[in-house]
């Protein structure tokens, strides 16, 4: 039903096998990218260009490169109002992820949603979600669709350690579980939900073994190794593919930056962080993995390292440059027509 936490990996090639250069570089390339774009938003809501809420994925991003690397085409994805990274991971562009943030036209959701409430049908991305927990009863809906049309999708439904304590949670597991849908529930554990230590907030030595009760199988995962991430994915994926209902991951993962930009994190020693740092970070690891193996040398990293820095750059350069939606959008995308154009003409509605 269930398997023990995976142990962290070797930095070497050779513990690595039947991965390709390809494969590493492009881990390396969208991980770096979600690091370098997450400082960048930091430094614009320092400038006062990023209002209201912001929460950085720093540290965090090896568990959705991963699982995105193991998703195919068509695959939903929902998340909490940590979501910038699930975004770029997804393929939603830079430019307009860092114009939502900044309130502008030109993002995704026309600058209305900002940093917590983004949405692209296009990417089968539904959204981040600022209520705790919210999001995962909805992810088990998108899945229901799926299961309901038949179409061998699954729906990735992202929330943290502690959300893993509200009570639709489980509401949602036996649901999911009742009626065998293809959802994966993923716990990004980093340890702290919001501020407390989940030492102290819970007596669980693992939060997906609650998943036990209701008959639904997972495991505990290195959330900070990319490699393990994906395989771990692939996993749950076939099993959910396969028609045997939902699986949860608990990825065991770290934030280095505080809860969100009011956060001084003062909770934790600058030790601890610089620890998890020096001995875990998921980019480093990687690169690690690229220089033993020979797969690329110092030179190409760093011209990897460029071009997502002219990325980035170019995506602040976009939101600055993108003008604030008119006050006519503040009447749209709220209503949908509930009859479809052509029945509403056959009907005379």
């Amino acid at each position: 039903m269930a398997r023990k936490p995976s142990v962290p990996q070797d930095d070497t090639a050779a513990a690595q096998p039947n991965v390709s250069r390809d494969e590493l570089l492009k881990h390396y390339r969208d991980m770096l990218l979600i690091r370098r774009f997450e400082e960048k938003a930091g430094q614009l809501y320092g400038m006062g260009l990023i209002g209201g809420f912001c929460h950085l994925y720093i540290g965090q991003e090896a568990v959705v490169v991963g699982l995105e690397a193991a998703a195919e085409k068509g695959d939903k994805r929902i998340t909490s109002y940590r979501d910038h990274g699930h975004m770029l991971a997804s393929g939603m562009e830079a430019r307009g992820v860092m114009a939502e943030l900044t309130g502008r036209i030109g993002g995704y959701s026309k600058g209305k949603g900002g940093s917590m409430h983004m949405f692209s049908k296009e990417s089968h991305f539904y959204g981040g979600h600022g209520i705790v927990g919210a999001q995962v009863p909805l992810g088990a809906g998108l899945a229901f669709a799926d299961k309901y049309l038949g179409n061998g999708r699954v729906t990735f439904t992202y929330y943290g350690d502690g959300a893993s304590n509200q009570g639709q949670v489980y509401e949602t597991y036996n649901m999911a579980e009742l009626w065998e849908l293809p959802v994966i529930f993923v716990i990004e554990n980093n340890g702290y939900a919001m501020g407390t230590s989940m030492k102290r907030s819970t007596k669980s030595t693992t939060l997906y073994g609650r998943g036990e009760a209701f008959g639904i199988p997972g495991e505990q995962v290195d959330g900070m190794d990319v490699l393990a991430v994906k395989a771990a994915g692939e996993k749950a994926i076939a099993h959910c593919r396969a028609g045997k209902g939902p699986y949860i991951l608990e990825m065991m993962t770290y934030r280095y930056r505080g809860h969100s930009m009011s956060d001084p994190a003062k909770y934790r020693t600058r030790e601890e962080v610089q620890k998890v740092r020096d001995e875990r970070d998921p980019i480093e690891h990687v690169r690690t993995l690229l220089l033993t193996g020979k797969h690329a040398s110092e030179d190409d990293l760093k011209a990897i390292d460029k071009e997502i820095k002219d990325i980035v750059n170019d995506s602040a350069d976009f939101a600055r440059e993108s003008p604030e939606p008119p006050l006519e959008e503040l009447w749209t995308d709220i209503y949908a027509d509930a009859v479809p154009q052509a029945a509403a003409q056959d009907q005379n509605v």
